[in-house]
């Protein structure tokens, strides 16, 4: 545990230094809050911009307040996970460049407490980050729309939490192998490509954890079933990763650039 403590801190130290704790929650939180306020302030903006007549304007009706947090959500699908995983390509391609892990790897010391320690530092922050996200959103839309299931909220979360995780760990063992914003590219292609292929086959691929980010919005609007094989899938594949990502760093580490 020791060796995993002093890279978990060592991890932190840097996302501090780098002002990831800065403007990774930021723009968590502004994505949250603006989803309940352009929703309830939709009419006066339509009208103030000229875009149709103020008749139209007043026949809008303001979604329920599960539906505006469910779409709060979906703001959190593309900007939030883009910065989620640019913020965390270079977790192991930094390791490489600066020459920590020729470091480790000449005291011979094993790579996955150092991996572990990486992945939970991005937990931590992906964490925080939704976390602060969802409050904003969750306030906001208490605020001006309704009350809110608190319960469904909750669990709605801590399920598009894990789509988060599983994400965003897949930038480890891709980091391990690629420079530059690859790992971050490829990391979103196959989250895409999984989230299509769930809503395509949703009968065939009940496992698939790109479903959790529907099954999250499902539950905040009170609806959908309980499902684990997806849970359980996003899990086993964020063990992988973090142990194939330290096979790789051991396998084909690179020289400190210049």
């Amino acid at each position: 545990m020791k060796p995993f403590w002093i890279y978990y801190q060592k991890e932190m130290l840097e996302s501090g230094r780098t002002y990831k704790w800065i403007w990774v929650p930021a723009v968590f939180l502004l994505l949250g809050i603006m989803q309940p306020v352009s929703t309830y302030y939709l009419p006066e903006i339509l009208t103030m911009a000229g875009e149709v007549p103020p008749e139209a304007a007043a026949l809008f009706t303001v979604p329920s307040a599960g539906s505006v947090m469910a779409s709060a959500l979906s703001q959190f699908s593309v900007i939030g996970l883009l910065v989620l995983v640019l913020a965390g390509m270079n977790t192991v391609a930094g390791e490489r460049a600066t020459g920590t892990a020729e470091l480790v790897l000449a005291r011979s010391v094993s790579t996955i407490p150092m991996m572990a320690a990486k992945w939970a530092a991005m937990m931590t922050l992906v964490a925080a980050s939704f976390a602060l996200g969802l409050g904003g959103a969750a306030y906001y839309t208490h605020l001006l729309i309704g009350p809110l299931e608190w319960g469904a909220v909750a669990s709605g979360g801590g399920l598009y939490v894990v789509w988060l995780a599983w994400i965003v760990t897949l930038a480890l063992p891709l980091g391990a192998v690629l420079r530059g914003p690859a790992a971050a590219f490829i990391s979103l292609a196959v989250a895409g490509a999984l989230s299509l292929l769930s809503g395509l086959l949703p009968s065939r691929l009940q496992w698939n954890p790109g479903r959790l980010s529907s099954m999250a919005a499902e539950r905040i609007v009170g609806e959908g079933s309980s499902v684990w094989s997806p849970i359980i899938v996003a899990i086993l594949l964020m063990v992988l990763s973090i142990i194939v990502a330290a096979r790789l760093l051991r396998r084909s580490p690179l020289s400190p650039q210049s």
